[in-house]
């Protein structure tokens, strides 16, 4: 079966239902994951999400800040929400999809932004940032398959990861190297995290490194398309067990100019499974 699997920061899922509708409507992802979803669980607008067929939904909201959902038209049997760094925050989920045989372990993440300051000593929200990413590549590490396992470990994670760590996945690297989400500290901790399970970065399987690539733009930049200063903050990784299945990724950049738009856009991948 074909399995396409969508993330989006939303920056409020109530506030954007139209634009999530809109979306699902166009792409008709098989999975889409959420971040930022910012309302509490009571609040989440299922009744848009049935009418549209993804019937299965996990979803982890706080008030105002942070949150996760992962909405699926593909049936998940476990439902994991993990909290991290000693808070609960709202920022990772996780689920398995039924997808026949083997199921599909799908992370759905929210990384802290870390502030303005690239200091952890002065700035706690980078110093927690840090600390995120330090636990994940652990947690990621303690889940490899065994050298003799039969069966490789068929896993997805996706999400706004806040760090651009590539030179073409910013504007200028020169001008980001000190600015939060491409500092050299922050890109080690990605590859440390890519490590951990020998991450395939999904969207790179297409784009060359040499190439720009983008999945958010900032709202300060009135004319965001003129002046392309965007990031690559969104990511989807898929274990090596799935390398052969990956066939195909879509950064849907229009979406930055619907009305009342994230500062991110979708990114979506499709695996033969």
């Amino acid at each position: 079966m074909s399995l396409s699997v969508a993330t989006w920061n939303i920056n409020s899922v109530r506030l954007r239902i139209d634009n999530v509708k809109r979306y699902l409507r166009l792409r008709k992802p098989d999975v889409l994951c959420l971040q930022e979803t910012k309302c509490l669980d009571e609040f989440f607008p299922h009744a848009a999400f049935e009418r549209l067929g993804y019937t299965h939904r996990l979803v982890q909201g706080m008030k105002a800040y942070n949150g996760v959902a992962i909405v699926s038209k593909v049936p998940f049997t476990a439902r994991n929400v993990h909290h991290r760094c000693g808070k609960e925050d709202c920022r990772h989920i996780e689920v398995a999809l039924d997808v026949g045989g083997d199921p599909i372990l799908l992370d759905n993440l929210y990384i802290p932004a870390g502030g303005d300051i690239p200091d952890p000593a002065v700035n706690d929200k980078f110093a927690h940032k840090l600390d995120f990413y330090r636990e994940m590549a652990q947690w990621f590490a303690d889940r490899r398959p065994s050298p003799g396992a039969a069966t490789g470990l068929r896993r997805i994670a996706v999400g706004d990861l806040n760090v651009a760590p590539l030179e073409h996945d910013v504007w200028s690297h020169k001008q980001l190297l000190k600015i939060v989400s491409h500092t050299p500290v922050e890109v080690e901790l990605f590859g440390r995290l890519q490590a951990s399970l020998d991450w395939i970065d999904v969207p790179r399987r297409f784009v060359p490194d040499d190439q720009k690539l983008y999945s958010w733009w900032s709202y300060r930049n009135i004319d965001w398309r003129a002046s392309n200063r965007g990031r690559r903050l969104d990511h989807i990784l898929a274990s090596p067990a799935l390398s052969g299945a990956i066939s195909s990724h879509r950064i849907d950049v229009g979406a930055r100019g619907w009305k009342q738009a994230s500062d991110h856009v979708p990114v979506m991948a499709t695996f033969e499974v």
